[in-house]
């Protein structure tokens, strides 16, 4: 049945039906979350081996003879660089290792190009008047809340099936010196699931911008999060800008945030000399190192890159079930209604779900009367979402009978906000 097809008496009676299995939900008294891409209890349990690796009978020395214990080691030990310069597929000296967290380095590095000017004959962002960032959309609300925090304008740029729309970028970026960076996740994208392409990819390589210090801000948060048989492939950004001579257009970012403790793993960003000249200069007043006893115990859990791998296949298996429930409660309650379409991701974190405009804040109230947690509408664009129509899913939380469960009701909610609509 398609809604657009149905008349007046066939929607009062189809309201009433579906506020009757409504209220039933809301009198069930749940308490159920899919708010935050938050790994569950299972997940964080895989990496509890890692609390016993270092004891006080072991050398806390790394690969160089650093003691992990002291001062030194400034920007992160050896074994650790080379476990993120694999993930990031860049030269281990391009490696930067942080603390836990890898928006604090995100948030760090547009803090330092606020203050401190990219080239001799740029001027710190901070004295560029009406400086804009480039946000594709939807795209990830933390990163909109760090541009907006330091007083960017942001320019929603639309994503399709492969990445955002690069005719769009090319163009804003040639004509506009005054836009100083775009926010890319890349693979697995937040919150719509999709990779960029190839072409998209080597797009961004070949990017001739007005402003010399113009940065793409390449969050590789998910690039080893795969969750079906069929994983996505990335083109290396860097290789690809080696290329065009355009190494320092990217700072790529990664972390262990959601392969080991989601709040005591291991940062990372790496970036070409002249990028990291500048940003170790804010460092080097801001910290005297990072936690090395937590990269050590890292390196020592997983054993390198391989043992890193082999371990995400462990939080595939909790996580494909999670992501099937979804997928399979959409398709077989909604579908074909002409009212909701959704993304099918290979990996990530999320299920981008696009309801019928103008009623996805209703659907988040309906959700949240009945029991059920979601990130609010318009969180994934920086100004709010002017069709009010996307909601993000995030599965990996909830057991997958809860997930069920939660699905049944965000279904209902989601026909009984387009019925409401259409009357």
């Amino acid at each position: 049945m398609d809604y657009m097809k149905f008349t007046g008496d066939t929607l009062a009676n189809e309201i009433s039906s579906l506020v009757k299995s409504y209220e039933g939900y809301k009198a069930m008294g749940l308490s159920l979350n899919m708010a935050r891409g938050k790994p569950s209890p299972e997940q964080l349990d895989l990496s509890m081996g890692m609390l016993d690796c270092l004891t006080s009978k072991d050398v806390l020395n790394a690969s160089d003879g650093t003691d992990c214990r002291n001062y030194g080691g400034f920007d992160g030990i050896p074994e650790c660089k080379e476990i993120f310069a694999k993930l990031l597929g860049v030269e281990t000296d391009d490696v930067f290792v942080g603390g836990n967290s890898s928006l604090n380095m995100m948030f760090d590095t547009i803090s330092t190009f606020m203050t401190s000017p990219l080239y001799e004959d740029t001027e710190p962002w901070l004295n560029v008047q009406n400086r804009k960032f480039l946000c594709p959309v939807p795209g990830y609300d933390r990163h909109f809340g760090i541009t907006g925090y330091f007083g960017f304008k942001m320019i929603p740029v639309p994503m399709n099936e492969d990445g955002p729309d690069m005719n769009i970028v090319e163009r804003l970026v040639a004509e506009d010196d005054t836009i100083k960076g775009i926010w890319c996740v890349p693979k697995y994208s937040n919150p719509t699931g999709i990779t960029y392409s190839d072409d998209v990819v080597r797009r961004f390589a070949a990017l001739r911008p007005a402003a010399k210090d113009f940065r793409i801000m390449w969050d590789n948060a998910y690039c080893v999060h795969d969750v079906t048989d069929t994983p996505d492939n990335l083109l290396n950004l860097m290789d690809e800008c080696k290329k065009y001579g355009n190494e320092d257009l990217p700072i790529m970012f990664c972390s262990t945030s959601k392969i080991s403790f989601s709040g005591s793993g291991v940062a990372a960003l790496a970036t070409d000399k002249h990028n990291m000249k500048v940003l170790r200069g804010k460092y080097n007043y801001q910290t005297i190192g990072y936690d090395k006893v937590n990269m050590l115990r890292h390196v020592k859990f997983f054993g390198g890159y391989e043992g890193l791998l082999d371990h995400m296949k462990k939080h595939k298996a909790i996580l494909k079930p999670k992501f099937e429930t979804v997928l399979s409660k959409l398709e077989s309650e909604l579908s074909g209604l002409g009212i909701a379409s959704w993304t099918r991701p290979n990996g990530g974190y999320f299920v981008s779900v696009n309801v019928y405009n103008g009623t996805a804040k209703r659907v988040v109230e309906l959700c949240k009367n009945a029991g059920v947690t979601l990130t609010n509408a318009g969180a994934t664009f920086p100004y709010g979402d002017p069709d009010d129509s996307n909601i993000r899913i995030a599965p990996s939380f909830p057991s997958v009978e809860e997930l069920s469960l939660a699905m049944d009701i965000f279904c209902v909610c989601v026909r009984l906000a387009a019925a409401e609509r259409l009357v």
